[in-house]
């Protein structure tokens, strides 16, 4: 079969294609920034250029790599490297802390709201159980009632007997 011209060829890619947008992605990239701010990467850093100024400073001239006359020019490019990384990582880290907080912010404002309906739907029964319980009999007042009763009815046998005698 012959190619036309008009027909576009299928695209046979042998690369892997990696999703830059997924959750692994942003993970490393926080693990990244985080390692990066800790005392531990400085005090490696540290040693690290440490060991390099000291060889190409007092090693054989023959066994240096990069030239203290010239300025550690591969140190410098090094360096300049990691910090060209270490900024877009950390923006990136800082933006998905932010997405997290924004969320955590969000799930906060629902949960405050469901506690005022609470406490407002909590206050209004305690209201309505205070005006209840105002409307109670007291003990004091029952036993007033009770002591009536009972005085008229020790007093109404006297006056059955007195309208039996009739």
């Amino acid at each position: 079969m012959a190619e036309r011209l008009d027909t576009p060829k299928e695209s046979k890619n042998t690369l892997p294609r990696f999703d830059l947008q997924s959750e692994g992605v942003g993970k490393v990239a926080e693990g990244i920034a985080r390692f990066t701010g800790t005392p531990q990467f400085l005090v490696w850093l540290t040693i690290f250029v440490i060991v390099w100024l000291a060889w190409n400073s007092f090693a054989p001239v023959e066994w240096r790599f990069d030239s203290a006359a010239l300025g550690f020019t591969a140190l410098t490019l090094m360096l300049s490297l990691q910090a060209s990384y270490a900024a877009p990582l950390i923006l990136l880290a800082q933006n998905r802390q932010d997405d997290r907080d924004r969320v955590t912010a969000e799930q906060d404002r629902r949960r405050a709201e469901r506690n005022l309906a609470d406490t407002e739907f909590l206050a209004r029964e305690i209201a309505a159980l205070r005006l209840a319980v105002s409307e109670l009999a007291t003990r004091d007042y029952v036993r007033a009632e009770l002591r009536s009763l009972l005085d008229d009815l020790q007093d109404e046998p006297e006056s059955i007997d007195d309208d039996e005698d009739r």
